[in-house]
């Protein structure tokens, strides 16, 4: 069954190592099969670019650009929707370095207008490591959730890290006890608009992940604690109060640190496999992995449920490490969420049980040929 909002229509320019591409699409998953290197992921990054913030590889707009290319890059899509087509682009020649969305042939005001039309979710090999790196891929993983949910959440999240910025460098110059008080005033209100965005959706998503999803295990969620010596409080007001207070003491400790020591940017994202009681980072490969599937399935339900929205979802060889079995439990899962998928792979013969519920692309060396 065709899903009501899908993309029918697909074109870079200048990207990566795409001089030009155009596909036309039928509104069934799409999966790309090639050689490492040919322009999979790119392709996949591209769409990735149709939400807030910085696609799926966090690059700067910069090194998105086709080497050696004479114009700007872009992409467009048209996606499908109840209410009919709309036409999304985005690309260089944004202000300050940024990029510029246009929809419907229209200059868009901010980024997020896009997420009126559609939602992105992505899952790559790059995450796989999640459970075990560092805590601040497990904060830009839940912050990535936390966008599909409330697409102005990226936005808040880079002025809370910019003010930061500007209140370490005070500190270390010594600067106006006033001045500090207005930044630390300013992180406050950017920092629980942070925590309270991330604690509400990550009760949301306990809800679902709790669930489970058939053959991928149950997961429990929490956020390590941001205070070390009481609660965070209920209201926005007494968190704004208690972080003011908390920096305005710490000035020291935090230059003599060379940063700021807390706040929303330490806390971690715990991740408990809930079957077995056991946090995530000890479980073997398969099943870190599975685990992280069943979260983005479980953040995929959700996002549609709250947002009206069925998010995109691209899965950067999803299937390569999966058994048969859980490969079977995948596509399932996929064709229950109602929703337009893009895979890659580089052995066909994965993705043969998805039959003729996906379009077929061969990639070689930036060049896409469609099955017949």
């Amino acid at each position: 069954m065709i899903p009501s909002r899908h993309i029918s229509r697909l074109r870079l320019s200048q990207f990566r190592n795409y001089a030009s591409a155009a596909l036309d699409l039928d509104g069934r998953h799409l999966v790309l099969v090639g050689p490492n290197g040919a322009g999979k992921t790119n392709l996949l990054e591209a769409i990735s670019l149709l939400a807030p913030g910085r696609g799926l590889r966090g690059a700067s707009f910069e090194e998105v650009a086709a080497q050696g290319s004479e114009g700007p890059w872009a992409v467009a899509v048209t996606v499908e929707s109840a209410a009919g087509p709309v036409d999304i682009g985005t690309g260089a020649g944004g202000p300050d370095g940024g990029r510029r969305v246009r929809i419907n042939g229209a200059n868009a005001r901010t980024v997020e207008e896009m997420s009126q039309y559609l939602r992105v979710l992505w899952l790559t090999p790059a995450m796989d490591g999640l459970f075990t790196g560092p805590a601040g891929d497990r904060r830009r993983f839940l912050d990535r959730l936390v966008t599909t949910l409330i697409p102005g959440h990226a936005a808040t999240v880079a002025d809370y890290d910019k003010a930061m910025r500007q209140r370490n460098r005070l500190i270390e110059e010594d600067g106006d006890p006033r001045w500090l008080d207005a930044v630390e005033a300013q992180m406050a209100t950017l920092a629980a608009a942070i925590h309270f965005a991330r604690a509400d959706s990550l009760a949301d998503l306990q809800g679902l992940a709790a669930q489970g999803g058939g053959d991928f295990p149950a997961a429990q969620l929490a956020l390590t604690p941001l205070f070390a010596d009481r609660a965070v409080p209920d209201s926005s007001a007494g968190f704004e109060e208690d972080l003011r207070w908390l920096w305005a003491g710490s000035r020291r400790q935090d230059r003599a640190a060379g940063r700021t020591l807390t706040g929303p940017h330490r806390v971690d994202l715990e991740i408990t496999h809930a079957q077995k009681q056991m946090p995530a980072a000890l479980g073997s490969t398969g099943e870190q992995k599975a685990l992280l599937i069943g979260l983005i399935l479980a953040q995929a339900r959700l996002t549609a449920r709250t947002t009206g929205i069925a998010p995109f979802l691209l899965l950067d060889e999803i299937a390569a490490h999966l058994d048969p079995g859980r490969r079977a439990a995948l596509f399932a899962a996929l064709a229950a969420l109602g929703t337009q998928c893009f895979m890659t792979g580089t052995d066909p013969m994965l993705f043969e049980a998805l039959g003729g519920d996906a379009q077929r692309v061969t990639v070689r060396d930036g060049r896409l040929a469609a099955e017949a």
